[in-house]
């Protein structure tokens, strides 16, 4: 009986298989997202996040337990450097899955997996829409009544920073004349 024997073996032999994710773990890691099935993707999720969550405490053990699992020390380097701090207060859920569609040649379901934390248009996106609308007309006006007050201090700078630039101007013309004249 197959109690708890739940992964999927991917029609592969074990051997194969782990080299299969290790290699994939190694590729996630050093360009951040790469392309694949959505099978592969689900059991690469599996194998990466546990070494993520590894990497937050850089010792000695944890880095070679990773290193078991990787078999690249330019990705372990790369992991405990750069993406441990970036996930560091993050309880989890280091990666996403995002579906493609089919592969052309044999119709296979095709997505990203990719580092949630290094994924630019994502995090720009979040930042975009935390802007919130007050549904109070009393609050919209005290907004633009503060902004025309900035408005007009910023006009108000601009002219005293013209005319003491004017100033040193004719400063500088009357000290090069002094100059010339001295020099006769």
């Amino acid at each position: 009986m197959r109690h708890n024997k739940k992964f999927n073996h991917l029609s592969r032999t074990a051997s194969h298989r782990s080299a299969m994710l290790a290699n994939m773990a190694v590729s996630l890691i050093m360009h951040k997202r790469i392309t694949t099935t959505v099978a592969k993707a689900k059991a690469l999720k599996k194998y990466v996040e546990p070494l993520i969550t590894r990497s937050k405490e850089d010792i000695t053990n944890n880095r070679r337990v990773v290193f078991r699992y990787l078999q690249d020390k330019y990705a372990v380097t790369e992991l405990f450097k750069t993406i441990a701090p970036k996930v560091a207060d993050r309880p989890g859920g280091y990666t996403r899955i995002i579906k493609l569609g089919m592969r052309q040649g044999d119709a296979a379901p095709v997505c990203f997996i990719e580092l949630v934390d290094f994924d630019e248009n994502m995090l720009t996106a979040k930042t975009a829409k935390k802007t919130r609308r007050s549904r109070r007309g009393g609050q919209k006006a005290e907004d633009t009544n503060a902004a025309e007050e900035v408005k007009a201090e910023v006009k108000e700078a601009a002219e005293e920073v013209k005319e003491a630039a004017e100033e040193v101007k004719e400063a500088v013309k009357e000290k090069a004349e002094e100059a010339k004249e001295a020099a006769e």
